[in-house]
C-alpha cells in the first residue's frame, strides 16, 4: 500500500491529501477564521460549484480530498486493468475536472448539516417603536438626551432622543417610546409614567 501511495505518478494526490489534513488541523486550532465568500446571484457557475453554500476553506478542503479520492481511485483502477498508473500528466487534469462537479454535490449535501451563520444585529431602524429609558441629560427640542432601548434580541444600545412634539420634556429616568428617526437622533413621546408615585 505505502509502495502505491509514495509512487512518483500518486504524490499530486497524496499531497493534496496531507494539504487538506494541514488545513483541518489550523481550523480545529482556530488558528485561521472562515474566509465567507459573497457570490453574486448571477454567478450560476460559481453556485454551481458550491461557493456561498460553505465557507471558503470547507470547500477547498472538500475539493481537495475527492479530487484525491478520485485519482487515487483512477490509479488503482489503472493499475488493476492495464498494470500499470496513468502518467500525471493525464490523471491530474483528468481528476481534477472529475473533482469539480463532485465537490458542487458534495457542498450541496454538506452544506445543511453544518450550523448555519446567526447574528443578532440588526438595523438602527428595528428600534423604531421601542420603549426607552433617559439615562443622561434631560432631552428638549433641539437638546439631545442619551436613551437606553433593547432590541427584540435583548441586545442594549444607546441612542440620542429629543421629543417628537414641541415644547415637551423628557426627564432623565423616564420612559419612552421611541416613534421615529431622523439621522442620527430619535424623536420619542413620553410613557407618562415618569411622574406617577414611587411604590
Amino acid at each position: 500500500m505505502a509502495a502505491f501511495l509514495f509512487a512518483p505518478e500518486n504524490l499530486v494526490f497524496v499531497s493534496a491529501l496531507l494539504l487538506m489534513l494541514l488545513i483541518g488541523a489550523v481550523q480545529a486550532m482556530g488558528f485561521a477564521g472562515d474566509a465567507d465568500l459573497d457570490i453574486d446571484g448571477d454567478a450560476d457557475l460559481l453556485g454551481w460549484l458550491g461557493l456561498g453554500r460553505l465557507p471558503l476553506l470547507a470547500l477547498i478542503a472538500l475539493f481537495l480530498t475527492l479530487f484525491a479520492i478520485i485519482g487515487l481511485l483512477g490509479q488503482q483502477a489503472a493499475q488493476d486493468m492495464f498494470g500499470g498508473m496513468i502518467t500525471p500528466w493525464i490523471a491530474v487534469p483528468a481528476a481534477c475536472v472529475a473533482a469539480l462537479p463532485a465537490t458542487g454535490l458534495a457542498a450541496r449535501i454538506v452544506a445543511p448539516l453544518l450550523p448555519q451563520d446567526h447574528t443578532t444585529a440588526i438595523p438602527i431602524d428595528h428600534l423604531v417603536g421601542s420603549r426607552a429609558t433617559i439615562v443622561t441629560g434631560r432631552a428638549t427640542s433641539g437638546s439631545p438626551a442619551r436613551a437606553r432601548v433593547q432590541d427584540h434580541h435583548g441586545q442594549t444600545h444607546y441612542v440620542m432622543v429629543e421629543p417628537d412634539n414641541d415644547g415637551q420634556v423628557l426627564e432623565e429616568g423616564e420612559t419612552i417610546l421611541l416613534v421615529r428617526r431622523e439621522n442620527h437622533l430619535f424623536r420619542a413621546i413620553s410613557q407618562g409614567d415618569h411622574y406617577l408615585p414611587q411604590l
